[in-house]
């Protein structure tokens, strides 16, 4: 069970004169990366179709130089990687001085700020947000009309769309919509400022997570920097959530700020707080759905804290389902959307991709069954594996609900493996969606095993998925020849500052 309270309190001795030296090397090396990221972005990200920065001086002469402006950006991206690991240095469970908050915190800031202005990258999904928003504001309904049919193939929100979703109709929450609703009313049709308010919207969702993380971790025993390390300073998040601009950023922090609020209500048991808490969690699905999964862990806190009998927990699932059915009606209703989004879930399933784990067995078996003369059945082989990944994660979640009411694992511990169970078994699966795992189990895990995976697992991630946004068609040699580039600066800005590098990769002193 948490702790009571959720005030933040120093855990250890503040850093010593030599490691506020190092500590300000690391700040700097990764600011030095944010600032090439947002540099780099100019020619290297995914711009508009219609980019104001073509023929501008200086500023257009990046996006004729796509593999010097790639090579730019993946050197900040080695860098702030390579800052990340260090500063992991300072925030390790059980040394005997760790970083102050204010130190993550002014960390968090000059990492981030010189991302806001980047142009989009890793990703497109933000000009899909953009017409959907548009087709919203005009009344239509984004649950049944794609961009194409809605606005028109040569609308200037419909061209920024990647093309596998010009005709699909939208998959997020109304909530959602909602918000964008009122931002395609103040930016119209300016894709630039439609962007930037999009981002805006994301980094509301970033301080929630950062407010919250902190007061969870310490409910769980867990040292608050190190779960804003792991979880608000990931580079996962300053890529695909700051940057990247997903939605995901905003769902989660409502996520993070609905089980915060609820446990405010546990000791003593204060069910005004425990729905408050619920309810935004509700806010929070109707983003992105993953996130209603943790009223089911919260709903097993209230139970134990009720006594932990099977009646206590068939009660407060009741009143869960109740605070959940009641916010979902009201949000459907209060939106003007309707319940279109429930028939629209499954749209990112038309991608096959191979980096989820159930698409990637469907398309080995139907490649096995090709190779031995059995037909086609690769539609059917999918179709079959997603069903048993489904089954599978429902299996997983359930196990974990039933742990944790017993008091096996912590909650917290079943909420963040419980999402990674449904996204990685799911029939779709993004870099980022590794997020909804790592983010929660911050607050509550300190073994050394998890923190190297979650540490490696983000850091291999974060350097392998180019930033591109697009796939360069008719130029394959742009990512190789930046990667290479991007390489042999990054070696030589670690040899010219090995001096002061080098100790980040020596012991800590006993």
């Amino acid at each position: 069970m948490p702790t009571s309270g959720g005030a933040v309190t120093p855990e250890s001795d503040l850093l010593n004169g030599r490691e506020r030296r190092q500590l300000d090397i690391v700040r700097r090396w990764g600011t030095i990366g944010a600032l090439l990221l947002t540099v780099g972005s100019l020619g290297g990200g995914a711009a508009p179709i219609y980019s104001p920065l073509y023929g501008v001086p200086v500023l257009g002469l990046f996006s004729r130089m796509p593999s010097v402006a790639m090579g730019v950006v993946w050197t900040g991206i080695f860098m702030i990687v390579s800052a990340w690991l260090a500063l992991g240095r300072f925030v390790r469970p059980g040394r005997p001085r760790l970083v102050s908050r204010s130190q993550m915190d002014r960390t968090l800031l000059m990492w981030t700020v010189p991302l806001v202005f980047c142009v989009p990258m890793f990703s497109r999904d933000v000009y899909s947000y953009l017409a959907q928003s548009e087709i919203a504001a005009r009344g239509l309904d984004p649950y049944v009309l794609g961009p194409a049919n809605a606005l028109g193939v040569d609308h200037i929100l419909t061209r920024g769309v990647p093309n596998i979703w010009r005709e699909t109709p939208a998959p997020y929450g109304p909530l959602f919509l909602a918000f964008g609703r009122v931002t395609a009313m103040i930016t119209g049709d300016h894709v630039v400022s439609g962007v930037f308010v999009h981002r805006l919207l994301v980094l509301c969702g970033l301080a929630m997570i950062v407010w919250a993380l902190p007061r969870l971790a310490a409910r769980f025993g867990v040292p608050p920097v190190g779960a804003l390390w792991l979880g608000a300073l990931n580079p996962l998040v300053l890529f695909h959530i700051v940057i990247g601009v997903h939605n995901d950023g905003l769902a989660l922090g409502l996520m993070l700020v609905g089980l915060e609020l609820a446990m405010r209500g546990l000791e003593p048991l204060r069910w005004s707080w425990i729905t408050l808490g619920a309810a935004t969690i509700v806010c929070g699905a109707m983003v992105k759905i993953p996130a209603l999964a943790a009223l089911g862990f919260l709903g097993v806190m209230v139970a134990r804290k009720l006594g932990g009998q099977l009646k206590h927990l068939a009660l407060v699932a009741g009143v869960m389902a109740a605070i959940a059915g009641v916010g979902i009606v009201a949000i459907c209703l209060g939106t003007g959307f309707g319940f279109g989004w429930m028939e629209t879930l499954n749209v990112a399933s038309t991608v096959k991709s191979w980096m989820s784990p159930p698409t990637a067995l469907g398309f080995l078996g139907a490649g096995t069954g090709i190779m031995l003369g059995l037909g086609n059945h690769t539609e059917s082989m999918i179709a079959l594996t997603r069903l048993l990944g489904q089954g599978i994660y429902v299996v997983i979640t359930v196990g974990l609900l039933w742990r944790s009411f017993k008091g096996r694992i912590k909650a917290m511990n079943g909420l963040g493996a419980a999402l990674g169970a449904i996204l990685v078994l799911g029939p779709v699966l993004q870099p980022w969606y590794v997020l909804w795992a790592a983010i929660p189990l911050a607050t509550a895990v300190v073994g050394p095993k998890f923190r190297m995976f979650a540490m490696v697992t983000s850091a291999v991630i974060a350097v392998i998925l180019p930033p591109t946004g697009s796939a360069f068609d008719g130029r394959a040699y742009t990512v190789p020849q930046a990667v290479a580039g991007a390489v042999i600066t990054f070696a030589i800005c670690v040899l010219i500052a090995r001096k002061r590098v080098g100790p980040f990769l020596k012991s800590d002193p006993v």
